[in-house]
């Protein structure tokens, strides 16, 4: 269980192979235009991910607490994400059988974690850099590639990250993220995901996801 759900502090280490033919643009700029603009539906596929980072880059030089930092990242996270979709993959066929009240915990909990998972690694000396490149297709795959390093750091030596994203009507989503370029997150948390649910239901993986997003609120 540790592996997928301490992936906050392996948000600096996801591996995904970005292009070189690519030409990046900064997430501060483009996370500008999302900050001032009204909440509409994202119109291209790189727009969640560069509001996401932009509220990522507040948080980390707020000087806030973590709870402040977590209501920075909240609605960028629900803008960026199908949480819906990722839980779906991750918790397999039994999802569709779920009541609307226990769906409706299980997301609300998978958010609350995921959201105090940003918190917690971007946290007020972080220093980190955001930038995003142009999306490409494989295999049919929307694919939004980026990076994050350290400004102390070549851009060279910066992490890249993948986010497959999927259009539907409330615009561009995150539906997985890659590491090393072809490793999926929702796979990796997909046999963690399933045994708790198997031994516990819905409600044993939503007291899990609480648990650690308490534990990661905790400063």
């Amino acid at each position: 269980m540790k592996r997928c759900l301490m992936f906050s502090t392996g948000m600096m280490a996801l591996l995904a192979a970005v292009p070189t033919a690519i030409a990046p643009y900064s997430a501060q700029a483009a996370g500008r235009s999302a900050a001032t603009a009204p909440a509409a539906a994202p119109s291209t596929p790189q727009a969640p991910i560069a509001g996401l980072y932009k509220a990522l880059e507040q948080s980390e030089h707020s000087g806030a607490g973590i709870g402040k930092r977590s209501a920075m990242i909240a609605p960028q996270v629900d803008r960026a994400f199908n949480m819906d979709a990722i839980l779906k993959r991750s918790v397999g066929l039994h999802y569709d059988q779920l009541s609307p009240s226990e769906r409706d915990a299980l997301i609300s909990a998978f958010k609350r974690f995921t959201i105090a998972r940003y918190a917690s690694t971007f946290k007020p000396g972080t220093d980190a850099t955001f930038t995003v490149a142009q999306s490409s297709v494989d295999e049919g795959r929307t694919i939004v590639h980026t990076t994050i390093g350290n400004k102390n750091d070549s851009p060279e030596s910066a992490t890249p990250i993948d986010y497959v994203m999927v259009q539907g009507p409330d615009g561009w989503r995150i539906v997985d993220i890659l590491l090393d370029g072809h490793i999926s997150q929702v796979a990796a948390q997909r046999a963690d995901f399933k045994t708790i649910f198997s031994q516990s239901g819905a409600s044993g993986l939503a007291r899990t996801l609480t648990k650690k997003a308490d534990d990661f609120l905790q400063e």
